[in-house]
């Protein structure tokens, strides 16, 4: 197994602050998930991150069961779906497709509820059930022993604050886009304040299907340069310094060699890591580099930046506040 420091959650949880990302770009993936998780396995992963909506928690666990690697051993995460209003019927589906005992850590996977599947009835914000209601529904699940953590995910201040003051549970982790070109530093300070730790998907970046053929981060000099100092890849130079921020930290590859690679931190320096850091600061650079599918200008899935919290433009350029 890779040889890497666990972070605590607030609960006393260890979580791998590296996992395996189980989105393929599109739902399902069927055996080809299964391939890229036994992969990971042999490669020292010990920790899956799949979703209700990703359409692959079967082959996610049968994945793990098939590994023969003892359960403790294992970390895996999976969210709920957009329908809010069968948070406790939701959960059992998701436990029942994985075949497993019980969940590490189980995640509202987006802050708006959409009834009768997607894309579905949008709820608004004061539209029961809200946030609110949702969170109170996921805190009755740590009483079934089946769940040792929840948490949240696409959630901003503006969320958290609606949602914080009603909580007997803190949620234990706030899963959201978090790279160079968007590190997230307010939130991660607000996050960090109220013991919640921030879990990165897309460390990587996303390609605009428009804009280019390999991901922004990739052709960015500073972190190519910085791959050549440390004779790293890319994508170490990247997982590393989201996991030296204290951020867990979820890439998504098929390719052994690769995931080999993004499992094997390398240390970087307290200029570089600053240096990281700034790159946002760049002219054109502060933006999201993810493209949701069936969504208007302006909104994700039904929901307007606005009702989000999040700052940006519909082309997904971040506005300075």
């Amino acid at each position: 197994m890779a040889n890497i420091p666990y972070f605590t959650f607030n609960n006393g949880q260890k979580v791998p602050p590296i996992g395996m990302g189980c989105w393929m770009g599109e739902v399902g993936g069927g055996e080809l998930v299964k391939d890229m998780c036994t992969k990971a396995l042999a490669a020292g992963y010990r920790h899956f991150d799949t979703a209700a909506g990703y359409a692959n928690e079967e082959q996610v666990g049968k994945a793990i069961r098939e590994s023969g690697i003892p359960r403790e051993e294992l970390f895996v995460t999976t969210k709920l779906g957009f329908d809010h209003t069968r948070v406790r019927e939701a959960f059992e589906e998701s436990l029942q497709q994985l075949g497993l005992d019980y969940i590490d850590l189980y995640l509202v996977h987006w802050p708006h509820t959409i009834v009768d599947g997607f894309p579905g009835k949008v709820l608004k914000p004061e539209e029961p059930p809200t946030i609110v209601d949702t969170w109170k529904e996921m805190e009755k699940l740590l009483d079934t022993g089946k769940v040792k953590s929840i948490g949240v995910s696409n959630f901003s201040i503006n969320t958290l604050n609606q949602l914080l003051p009603h909580c007997k549970v803190i949620p234990a982790t706030n899963q959201v886009e978090l790279h160079p070109f968007l590190p997230q530093p307010d939130l991660k300070a607000f996050c960090e304040e109220r013991g919640i730790l921030l879990t990165a998907y897309s460390p990587l970046g996303q390609p605009h299907p428009e804009r280019a053929a390999v991901p922004a981060l990739f052709a960015d000099p500073t972190i190519t340069g910085l791959a050549e100092k440390y004779n790293a890849t890319i994508a170490q130079v990247l997982i590393s310094w989201s996991v030296q921020r204290g951020v867990v930290t979820i890439p998504k590859s098929s390719n052994a060699e690769r995931m080999r690679a993004n499992i094997t931190l390398v240390k970087l320096d307290e200029a570089d890591m600053k240096a990281l850091d700034s790159i946002h600061e760049q002219p054109g650079k502060h933006r999201q580099l993810i493209v949701y599918p069936f969504s208007e200008p302006g909104e994700v899935f039904g929901w307007k930046y606005e009702w989000l919290g999040w700052n940006r433009t519909p082309e997904g350029v971040v506005i300075e506040p």
